[in-house]
């Protein structure tokens, strides 16, 4: 695979021209491509300038609106509603934290409710973002049918990712991303665009059949769910947390109302911040820290983001898919 070297300011200014030449406001701009840039730091690279050709599609089909505003509704002080109006998911969050945040610390637990916005990044940000004010986090979004229930070989569930974070205050919070899916379907296509294999039990082919070739399961194949009926059971709880309680769509729903353009499809997500200062008072940093020395004790073990904030604690620059840096240059 032949790459390019580009600075962390260099990914951050191709996606914004990109974006900016493709319908998005400044803000709107700004702020994708900041995440853009940040997961490519992260070595998330499933969720950085990869998906920034679909991102572009969904503009300019007009599905996205990229340069709407969000709108905020406080439902009651710990229930807050963002209507997404289209846009993009990070320009919502961007909106809508620092409002769930607010309610989190006066009240001791809030919601925050999103709907008809467009999330296709990595959900990590979000989390880590909550933690970082002292909260616990946890949020969870559905996407189009990609991942079969345990015993079933067609799709209803999206990947639906859960991410969680635990604040460390003068640490970096503990933060894991995960999809339900076995694996991610950015990570399936990473894998077919590199001529990687997938494990065993990553999906099946349109027939039915176990594969470990990522094109047979990205074309016309489907996910499983990990762990069998377990992950199948966390894929219905995010279904439905981030369908019918927030009043958005399950996953079959948004297939259906779709424009099918590659672009990330209009749904729903769900946040919960829980303030550990008003359930257990001045002792939960020691106690939870006294936890997380005793895993990291354990040879092998490390915590859950620990990788991604070291890597970002390297500023030079990133080697990018030379033929994927060509083709965004080609869309701007």
């Amino acid at each position: 695979m032949s790459t390019i070297s580009l600075s962390l300011d260099e990914i951050f200014e191709l996606a914004k021209k990109t974006l900016l030449a493709n319908g998005c406001d400044d803000e709107t701009a700004s702020i994708l491509s900041d995440l853009i840039m940040k997961a490519e730091r992260d070595g998330s690279l499933s969720h950085g300038l990869f998906r920034l050709p679909a991102y572009v599609t969904g503009l300019k089909s007009g599905k996205i609106n990229g340069k709407g505003k969000p709108e905020i509704k406080k439902i009651s002080p710990s229930v807050i509603k963002v209507l997404g109006n289209n846009c993009l998911a990070p320009v919502v969050l961007n909106k809508g934290i620092p409002e769930l945040v607010k309610a989190a610390k006066e009240n001791g637990v809030a919601v925050l409710a999103i709907n008809n916005s467009h999330h296709m990044a990595a959900m990590w940000p979000e989390t880590e973002m909550i933690a970082e004010q002292g909260l616990v986090a946890f949020a969870c979004t559905s996407y189009k049918p990609a991942v079969a229930p345990a015993g079933a070989t067609k799709p209803l569930f999206g990947t639906n990712p859960i991410s969680f974070a635990w604040p460390r205050p003068g640490k970096t919070p503990v933060v894991y991303d995960m999809a339900t899916a076995s694996m991610a379907m950015g990570e399936v296509q990473v894998a077919k665009r590199e001529g990687h294999k997938v494990p065993l039990g990553t999906g099946l082919t349109k027939d039915g059949k176990d594969t470990t070739d990522p094109g047979e399961i990205a074309d016309g194949g489907v996910l499983l769910p990990f762990g069998g009926y377990k992950g199948s059971g966390i894929a219905m709880m995010v279904e439905l947390l981030a369908g019918a309680l927030v009043g958005d769509n399950f996953s079959y729903e948004t297939a259906a109302k779709d424009n099918n353009d590659g672009g990330p499809p209009s749904g729903g997500e769900f946040i919960l911040a829980i303030s550990p200062d008003k359930l257990s008072g001045n002792e939960w940093v020691k106690h939870s820290n006294e936890f997380f020395d005793k895993m990291k004790s354990m040879e092998g073990v490390r915590l859950p983001g620990e990788r991604r904030h070291k890597n970002r604690l390297d500023k030079g620059p990133r080697n990018i898919n030379e033929e994927l840096v060509n083709k965004i240059k080609s869309l701007s």
